[in-house]
């Protein structure tokens, strides 16, 4: 019998999402950043994410840090749709061991992400693991989009720049915990540019570069003296790490010179283009089941 290892994550997630119903209201299902719901002119954004001790944090992280990136995860997949926050809702799965104190971080850690980028926790679940299981935190959130700002995966053209945010590689020493959701900064593209497509880096470029192409429909052409690396990262670090929470977008607006008068304490860089065909391949990403 084949285990989810041999399978993968992204097979995983075909496999078991290929079958879902998806009504008229349904505007975007699985595979995107958000899910995207509704009729009128704003639409719903909807997205769940889960932080798991020991594979997103580790065990001596402060709780402040996890709660800020538990929260900041989803308020990036809004960003990353041209959204913003709304409710959140928060399991807490728990081994009876954890302290009081631990929690209580946590919790101020979410509100503090919170009151900075907007979103407010409305309600969620607590429910008890055995001891000595590893903590989780899922938080499920509803967002909103106008209509005419939403962007998804699967836009991007021949011919069009990829573009990212910021500087990638190197999470592992911290940055990861700290993050900030570019939420602003989707919401300067989506209103004074014209994006094709657009996801946040979570799972590393290697990973997440493919998925834009492959549901957009066409190749890429990467630039890899042009990527931008974090200090002390190497080029490999950048293509592969993960986790950066960075905007990874596509356009064929020529922004850098908007950009760097808009927010001129970060930059982006155009790192490659769209081509019709198959065009580069880059192996590596984080996945799940196959580490």
């Amino acid at each position: 019998m084949k285990s989810v290892r041999q399978l993968g994550e992204d097979n995983l997630i075909a496999r078991i999402c290929g079958d879902l119903p998806k009504p008229a209201h349904v505007l975007v299902g699985p595979g995107d950043d958000c899910a995207v719901v509704g009729a009128g002119e704003e639409l719903v954004l909807l997205k769940t994410d889960a932080v798991v001790a020991g594979i997103h944090f580790l065990h001596d992280a402060k709780s402040t840090r996890v709660g800020w990136k538990a929260v900041a995860r989803v308020l990036s997949d809004f960003a990353a749709m041209g959204g913003e926050p709304g409710e959140l809702l928060i399991t807490l799965a728990l081994a009876p061991e954890v302290s009081v104190d631990w929690v209580d971080g946590l919790y101020r850690g979410m509100s503090s992400c919170l009151e900075q980028h907007g979103g407010v926790i409305v309600g969620g679940e607590t429910t008890s693991l055995p001891e000595g299981t590893p903590t989780m935190v899922s938080v499920a959130g509803k967002g909103r989009v106008a209509r005419a700002n939403l962007v998804t995966r699967s836009g991007g053209r021949p011919g069009d720049d990829i573009y990212v945010t910021g500087r990638l590689g190197g999470s592992i020493h911290g940055k990861h915990l700290d993050f900030t959701p570019r939420l602003r900064e989707a919401a300067w593209l989506v209103n004074n540019s014209r994006i094709t497509a657009m996801m946040d880096l979570s799972d590393g470029l290697a990973k997440d570069l493919p998925r834009l192409a492959q549901m957009s429909g066409v190749g890429f052409e990467l630039n890899r003296d042009s990527l931008p690396c974090s200090e002390g990262s190497t080029l490999e670090q950048a293509i592969d790490d993960g986790e950066d929470y960075e905007l990874l977008f596509t356009s064929s607006d020529d922004l850098k010179p908007a950009w760097d008068e808009k927010f001129p304490e970060l930059e982006i860089t155009r790192i490659g283009t769209l081509i019709e065909g198959a065009g580069d391949s880059i192996e590596g990403g984080w996945d799940h089941f196959q580490r």
